[in-house]
């Protein structure tokens, strides 16, 4: 694929000083205000499609003709006009970015380490050396280093008092960057069970896969083998031995299982092959590493089976097989194994996933599988751990999250009991908690689990959790107010900070927080206001609006806000606190997310009521939330902006095509606005998932709805359009003519406002790895939509 992108380049200003003239005032003539810049027009090659007996004309199809050098000459110009004239539309906020930008640098960390994770006598964790852009995977014994006081303590690693080195450098990231072309991103890291061998895989950007590699920890060298590429899973067998792994095929499909014998000079040995092309496969060990679950799934079955990790050529063993493509996770605890899964039960879908049980040497075919908790409808559970003596829930009443944990093994006897019956230990949490994500807890023995507890007005909180006793610290959290970080392992009085940011007391199955467990939290609920709202869409069906705004600004009509959006992928909307957006709290913005259907967080009917034909509730939803906002004076009602990544900048631009006059702007990330002719010609690979979420266009109903919604195909004639910021480059799998065709197809058809300019701005793939380009990218999103709704 070609590259039309460069490097972000400094701007340089020469400024000579005046002729020095003399004239007469009475000849003198104000200067003409400078013109608006004008936006670049592509040239129109019209091409006609035909699908279902329904036709129509692209005249910018050719924008992807990747192919074509003559469209890809025609694409370089277009793309260098329209960054010229993006420079040129905001060139008078030049101050205003550099302001912005130096405002979310100072809110960054300025230490990148991760506190360290205990996993058996290690402790493993990763800095950033001063002057370096990648981390540094390091570890050091526990024994020689039992209290971890900072990763810069003792200096370089190095105890001067006992002569020893108690740091190791694992896997140095940035040397990873030489060997893949200056850009390293990592998607799995595993290490293996005994801690000889690192498994992990690096993105190898020129080829556009995942290449698998594996470093051997005591000496740091690579291992001749094995050496893959287009790998997506890794399990290790054999007590670090065997190394598991599953290849793609060209359209990215999982469908090969390899095992490799570690430092054997014997080819990798290929365990399975799926060839039916609607079939996925996925593995993972089971915590104790006694096995490896392999996931063959589709849209019609999913079964599950597993391999002994002692044995790995020992064959596959079916435990777990249903109708329908299910989310089934299997674990194994003392001769257990336990099953969570939202498969559908009797032949009917369920809305929420469940626990199942059954023995490991259970005899009957089919495997007689049975419910651990009774059904209880208030109790949704979200996500479930283990650990050799203790099981963690993260569950949802309504919109509050939960966490708790409970002994085990659990009863014996036979039939479901209630959570309430175990006794659960219930963590305290902050209010308006939106995300609870487990961490890397790989120690299967140890009783302390970590996770990271996010919520739209407090930083990100990573927290230790002791199972045993319900004690809990945190151990890890920003603290904006004061622009410094609060790391329990990073300062000098270990136990004094433990004993201030612990809670040893049990709560009630209401879970309620006292005011003293409250304040341990860098909670900025003092300053900033969280307000959850209940939206009726335009079906009655109800949709979850949280909303957030400064104190000191309170909410007032003039008040111009951000609308945020995903809606798709059953994904939970990210609305953890960014601190980025304090620059438009403090300016007196509103903030607000809107759960809609589609999305995550309402079970999987939720999801589904947004997906495929039904997609258009999705985008209805939005503008339902959208219309609240205004009619509720929270938001002004010429000063409302859109903000959506990948498919929620479909939903944004599906709603500006229906309600044009309901937002001032928008803007638009990597986003997907052309699923009809990317769903019928993909150009890049896409998967199942994909056409389960968007519709599949062989299917003349799904066709017929991604007709009416899709945004480069409803475009309206002749009206005022918002001012819209697109951001997009080659690095995702909705290409940058994608943005391209839709900019053009939008100046085409619309009335042109200089104050409402639309903008395409290309990235370049950098800026994913570099925190300070990232502040450069927000500062003038940011900046845009100040000017737009200033002006």
């Amino acid at each position: 694929m070609r590259h039309l992108l460069r490097f972000l380049r400094h701007r340089r200003h020469s400024h000579s000083p005046p002729a020095l003239c003399l004239v007469r005032k009475a000849h003198y003539k104000a200067p003409k205000a400078a013109s608006p810049p004008s936006p670049p027009k592509p040239p129109k090659k019209p091409q006609s499609f035909s699908f279902h007996e329904h036709t129509w004309e692209d005249p910018y199809s050719w924008m992807s003709n990747l192919n074509d050098k003559v469209a890809m000459r025609h694409m370089d110009v277009y793309m260098e006009q329209e960054e010229k004239y993006t420079e040129a539309v905001m060139s008078d906020t030049e101050r205003l970015q550099s302001k912005l930008q130096t405002e979310m640098a100072s809110r960054l960390a300025f230490d990148l380490s991760t506190p360290p994770l205990r996993w058996g006598p290690w402790l493993y964790y990763r800095r950033v050396e001063e002057g370096k852009q990648y981390p540094v995977l390091c570890r050091r014994l526990a024994s020689l280093n039992e209290e971890f006081i900072s990763h810069k303590s003792p200096s370089a690693g190095f105890d001067f008092t006992s002569g020893k080195r108690i740091e190791q450098k694992l896997l140095d990231y940035n040397q990873e960057a030489e060997r893949f072309g200056g850009y390293a991103y990592e998607e799995l890291s595993e290490v293996s069970p005994d801690h000889r061998f690192l498994a992990y895989t690096m993105y190898d950007k020129d080829n556009d896969y995942f290449r698998l590699s594996v470093r051997n920890l005591n000496s740091g060298a690579l291992c001749s083998k094995p050496q893959a590429d287009r790998v997506s899973n890794l399990a290790w067998a054999k007590d670090g031995q065997a190394l598991l792994y599953v290849v793609t095929d060209q359209n990215r499909r999982p469908y090969r299982i390899y095992c490799s014998m570690i430092g054997s000079t014997d080819d990798d040995i290929m365990l399975l092959e799926e060839s039916d092309e609607s079939v996925y496969l996925n593995i993972r060990n089971t915590k104790d590493f006694r096995f490896v679950t392999v996931h063959m799934f589709s849209t019609t079955s999913s079964k599950v089976f597993l391999i002994n990790a002692a044995d790995p050529f020992s064959g596959l063993t079916l435990v777990w097989e249903c109708e329908g493509i299910a989310h089934c996770i299997v674990e194994h605890h003392h001769g257990n194994l336990y099953l969570f899964t939202d498969a559908a039960k009797g032949g009917q879908p369920v809305d929420y996933h469940y626990l199942l049980r059954t023995p490991l040497d259970a005899f009957t075919s089919p495997r007689i599988w049975e419910n651990v908790f009774n059904h209880d409808p208030d109790l949704v559970v979200e996500d479930i751990d283990f650990s050799d003596k203790h099981m963690v829930l993260i569950s949802r009443e309504g919109q509050n999250l939960r966490l708790c944990s409970v002994s085990l093994p659990l009863p014996s006897r036979k039939g479901a009991v209630s959570l309430e019956e175990l006794r659960p230990y219930f963590l305290p949490l902050p209010k308006y908690v939106s995300r609870i994500s487990p961490g890397p807890n790989y120690d299967y023995y140890s009783s302390t689990m970590r996770f990271t507890i996010s919520s739209p007005v407090m930083p990100d909180a990573v927290v230790d959790y002791d199972l045993s006793n319900g004690k809990w610290s945190i151990v890890q959290q920003q603290n904006i107010l004061h622009e410094r970080t609060r790391i329990l392992y990073g300062t000098s009085s270990l136990s004094r900070i433990s004993e201030e940011n612990s809670n040893t007391k049990p709560l009630d199955s209401t879970n309620e927080v006292s005011f003293d467990d409250h304040l341990l939290w860098n909670d900025l609920s003092e300053f900033y206001a969280c307000e959850q709202y209940n939206v009726s869409s335009y079906d009655g069906v109800t949709v979850p609006l949280t909303v957030v705004y400064s104190r000191k600004n309170k909410k007032e009509v003039q008040n111009p806000g951000l609308l945020h959006v995903h809606g798709a992928y059953g994904e939970l909307l990210d609305k953890r606190w960014r601190s980025e957006l304090k620059s438009l709290l403090d300016r007196g913005w509103v903030v607000a997310y809107a759960d809609v259907r589609g999305g995550g967080g309402g079970g999987k009917k939720w999801h589904h009521d947004g997906r495929r034909t039904k997609k258009s509730n999705s985008i209805k939803d939005y503008i339902s939330c959208a219309k609240y906002l205004v009619e509720k004076d929270i938001v002004h009602e010429n000063k409302l902006a859109g903000w959506g990544y990948s498919a929620g900048g479909l939903l944004i631009a599906s709603a500006i095509n229906s309600c044009p006059d309901l937002f001032r702007a928008a803007v638009l990330k990597v986003p997907f606005l052309d699923p009809t002719n990317t769903l019928l010609y993909p150009i890049l690979p896409l998967t199942a998932v994909d056409y389960e979420e968007f519709g599949y266009p062989g299917d003349i109903d799904d066709f017929r709805s991604i007709l009416k919604y899709s945004p480069y195909d409803n475009i309206p004639k002749d009206v005022l359009y918002p001012a819209v910021f697109i951001s997009s480059s080659f690095n995702t799998r909705f290409g940058v003519w994608e943005a391209a065709k839709w900019v053009a197809r939008v100046r085409e058809r619309t009335f042109y406002d200089p104050k409402r300019p639309v903008l395409l701005n290309l990235t370049t793939d950098i800026v994913e790895e570099n925190r300070y380009l990232q502040c450069k990218e927000s500062a003038l999103e940011t900046a845009f939509l100040i000017k737009v709704m200033e002006s």
